[in-house]
């Protein structure tokens, strides 16, 4: 039989789990500073506890960290990590150094039910949400675990159809007696699951991404069939009721195709669409894919749009492409993996 896992429990819920050992509730403080703060992954290097306490423990509980099976390093010094989920499935996680910070780009769903035609990770379908521990792993377990200063859920999977474990893993990332960590230091990025926005919005104060990527419902249908369920206008209407010209930003995620979604039209509409939303548009180059007919928008193409959104008066980034050699983009490197096997 397997193990529980203690992996994003809080202090509360360890304590309930020493004393139910017939060990001091204290306990569970102990426990929780081993996890969080010395980051072990097994309930044996918790040396202040007695070794009654842990082999104790040990008989119906685990750590339930789990290591990477394959890294890859790229040219420019990103690095993708593979985790395996159950027998199945594997997840990605992408650590991407720049100057001072080093980001950890994670995964909360093994495949994803939202079936964006551009994304690989969607291509495979949806195999299961990714528990508490799963995604706390990526965080634990990975070389730069130490180094790390930011994260942003847009790694496979949409967070916010994992609302609880999403939400359970943000509160070790930030709560005082796990990993105390500014909500300003986490990027969640959704494709705008309703009512599931609402509650992340009313109840946490980390930033939010919003994948756009057509300010027209029609095309944006035709590639994010989400588009149907949670259309872009309800998403934003949301939005607008939200204070983001504090701490908390909203940005908008919006990947260049060629000849499909970057010419002054889409450009203008982006503009109308967003206007009187303090907020960043973060123009994305398209990692190109297997059996899809469009390629990233040439540099001066994505140039001009940036300079027009600009003009608009909204702020304007295009995103610098990482690791296109270890197949960095959501999905791509899981994907291969899971042809090999």
């Amino acid at each position: 039989m397997s193990k529980i896992k203690l992996l994003g429990k809080t202090p509360a819920q360890l304590k309930e789990i020493a004393v139910a050992a017939g060990l001091p509730a204290f306990t569970g403080n102990q426990i929780a500073q081993w996890m969080y703060k010395k980051k072990v992954r097994s309930i044996e290097e918790m040396t202040n506890l007695s070794k009654a306490a842990r082999e104790s423990l040990s008989q119906t509980y685990e750590v339930g960290a789990i290591a990477p099976e394959e890294a890859f390093t790229s040219s420019d010094g990103t690095k993708k990590y593979l985790f395996r989920i159950g027998e199945a499935n594997v997840v990605e996680a992408v650590m991407i150094p720049d100057q001072d910070r080093a980001t950890l780009c994670v995964s909360s769903q093994a495949g994803c039910k939202m079936g964006c035609k551009f994304c690989m990770t969607g291509r495979q379908g949806f195999h299961g949400n990714l528990s508490v521990a799963d995604i706390l792993s990526q965080f634990i377990t990975i070389d730069e675990s130490d180094a790390l200063t930011n994260t942003v859920f847009m790694g496979m999977g949409e967070p916010l159809d994992n609302f609880d474990a999403v939400m359970a893993a943000i509160e070790v990332l930030t709560a005082d007696w796990g990993f105390a960590w500014s909500p300003k230091r986490i990027t969640l990025s959704s494709i705008g699951v309703l009512p599931r926005l609402k509650e992340y919005l009313d109840g946490c104060k980390c930033h939010l991404a919003i994948s756009l990527h057509n300010p027209f419902p029609d095309e944006r249908e035709s590639m994010m069939p989400v588009q149907k369920a949670f259309p872009l206008a309800k998403v934003l209407e949301l939005l607008r009721q939200y204070d983001f010209t504090g701490q908390r930003r909203v940005s908008f995620e919006y990947t260049m195709f060629s000849g499909f979604n970057d010419d002054k039209r889409h450009a203008d509409a982006l503009a109308r669409l967003l206007r009187g939303i303090p907020c960043r548009v973060n123009l994305i180059r398209f990692h190109k894919i297997p059996d899809f007919p469009y390629g990233t928008s040439p540099q001066p193409v994505m140039e001009a749009f940036r300079d027009r959104i600009e003009a608009s008066g909204i702020t304007c980034t295009i995103r610098v492409s990482r690791g296109e050699d270890i197949f960095a983009a959501c999905g791509l490197l899981a994907g291969k993996h899971q042809e090999k096997k």
